[in-house]
């Protein structure tokens, strides 16, 4: 990244001893300031403002704000300058550091992206290596459960949306991109845990306590819930979505009231019932869930 490139070069003319903090805060008011030292820290950051890789960038981003602070910048340096010249270098060891450090907020601002774009990227790679992984996990299901209606019209639209998150990063939209990586992932999800739902599938994950299988309900109805939040994120509800959620809330409080005085059983019993209510607020949406 450019704004580092440029904390190195002022470490390179700085000096082995010299470090981003000494730009960054003033040097002590002292009488007895070197005068040659003080020569070249000006020479650096004249080389800064002006001809470096940093300045190219501001000058060219067309951020009227990175402009600014490099003009605000450029200011302060005139002033150490002037101090410079006529003595005082007590004063002039003052002003640059705040000529530098303005520099450094118009790099910034001037690209902005630069430094926000690979942390996107890669969370976006890992959100589609975990819908990957579910995505297969739910074909390995549905081989245990081949009569099992909708799985491949889900897996259908599960592979539409990947495809959709990849095309959107492919063109540098990576925010839309994660946006229906992470829609994919709540459906795929949801998928698997509704066609292991309410069979021995669910007896085969081997839960030690009644307490660990209400968990792992709870968990199926927040994914359900966040699903339909993003299926149906500012669209108007039909009458029979909002009955089919309403039920589903008041079934989960029931739930969670049932799960805080350890009647574990009675809330899985609770918790199951609700999903399905959200399972069919979701296939009126439009989107099917196997199971």
């Amino acid at each position: 990244m450019r704004a580092i490139r440029v904390s190195m070069f002022l470490l390179a003319l700085g000096g082995g001893a010299a470090s981003i903090g000494a730009w960054a805060q003033p040097a002590a008011v002292d009488a007895a300031v070197d005068r040659g030292r003080l020569e070249q820290r000006l020479a650096a950051v004249e080389t800064l403002l002006e001809n470096s890789s940093a300045a190219r960038q501001v000058e060219g981003s067309g951020d009227a704000s990175a402009r600014q602070k490099r003009e605000s910048a450029r200011a302060i340096y005139r002033q150490a300058r002037a101090a410079f010249q006529s003595g005082q270098y007590a004063r002039a060891s003052e002003l640059l550091p705040d000529a530098s450090v303005l520099m450094f907020e118009a790099v910034r601002s001037s690209a902005p992206g630069e430094v926000t774009a690979p942390k996107a990227r890669r969370d976006f790679d890992a959100r589609l290596e975990s819908v990957n992984s579910l995505h297969a996990a739910l074909r390995r299901v549905a081989v245990e459960k081949p009569a099992a209606a909708g799985v491949a019209e889900t897996s259908r639209d599960i592979e539409a949306l990947i495809r959709d998150a990849q095309r959107l990063a492919a063109e540098g939209k990576v925010d839309a991109g994660r946006a229906a990586l992470d829609r994919a992932y709540l459906l795929t999800k949801a998928a698997v845990s509704s066609l292991r739902s309410g069979d021995t599938l669910v007896r085969s994950l081997h839960f030690a306590t009644k307490e660990d299988e209400y968990r792992y309900e709870v968990d199926r109805n927040d994914t359900h819930q966040m699903l339909i939040t993003v299926l149906m994120d500012g669209k108007p509800r039909s009458p029979a979505q909002q009955t089919a959620l309403s039920k589903a809330s008041q079934l989960r409080n029931q739930a969670d009231a049932a799960g805080a005085s350890a009647d574990h059983a009675a809330g899985i019993r609770l918790l199951e019932e609700s999903t399905r209510e959200l399972i069919r607020a979701i296939r009126s949406a439009g989107v099917f869930i196997p199971g």
